[in-house]
């Protein structure tokens, strides 16, 4: 398995049609280019193709529209981390890799100006974000950490519930606009640094050089 191939496509949830997801899927390119404040419904319409009437009768505003990106987005994440520690082909070294390079590809499309665009005009959508992170955070870190300790490649004197506080705190305050801003980093470079730095103090020093061969490239 090609460690730098896309994750593959994930189903739909149960009763979204295709016309749905076809807008959730231009919606997102859309919003992580342009953020929250220059995304209009009369430009999404042109880019499907379709009458802004029809995108009304799917959703009733692009509030409700980002919301389900962020939703979709949330759902993406949990599955692909499924689907990788489910892989009986890659080992915990190779999955935990796979699952940093899924993070850039996504968040490399995320304009740097997009979290401080959302969190001034749309604070609840912004909320949101952070709610998905501590949802996600504490299932897929919680859930590698203990892999990796079973695989002997993390310390089995981590604690768990610590080390995914830590993790989630410090990427609640990492993703902040401000701080994005001073680091002159756009999401898609903290993300791994910060997996980079987390999983380094919890490695074995057999986990940390299955590691940094893996790091090389």
């Amino acid at each position: 398995m090609t460690l730098s191939a896309p994750p593959p496509a994930l189903p739909r949830p149960a009763g979204e049609n295709p016309s749905v997801t076809r807008i959730l899927h231009q919606a997102r390119a859309h919003f992580f280019v342009h953020g929250y404040s220059a995304f209009t419904m009369d430009d999404l319409a042109t880019e499907l193709g379709m009458s802004k009437k029809t995108l009304y009768v799917h959703f009733s505003g692009k509030d409700e529209i980002i919301g389900a990106v962020i939703e979709e987005l949330g759902r993406e994440i949990r599955a692909n981390a499924d689907a990788l520690l489910a892989d009986r082909h890659l080992n915990f070294t190779e999955k935990l890799r796979a699952f940093a390079d899924a993070m850039v590809r996504r968040l490399t499309q995320v304009h740097p100006r997009m979290m401080r665009d959302l969190q001034r005009f749309a604070p609840d959508l912004y909320l949101r974000i952070t709610e998905m992170r501590e949802k996600n955070i504490p299932y897929v870190f919680g859930r590698f950490i203990a892999e990796g300790q079973q695989a002997g490649m993390v310390r089995a004197n981590a604690d768990t519930a610590f080390a995914v506080q830590f993790f989630l705190q410090a990427m609640n305050g990492l993703i902040q606009p401000p701080v994005l801003e001073q680091l002159g980093l756009a999401p898609g470079e903290v993300v791994p640094r910060a997996i980079e730095l987390f999983f380094g103090g919890l490695l074995t020093p057999a986990g940390r050089k299955a590691h940094e061969k893996l790091s090389v490239r």
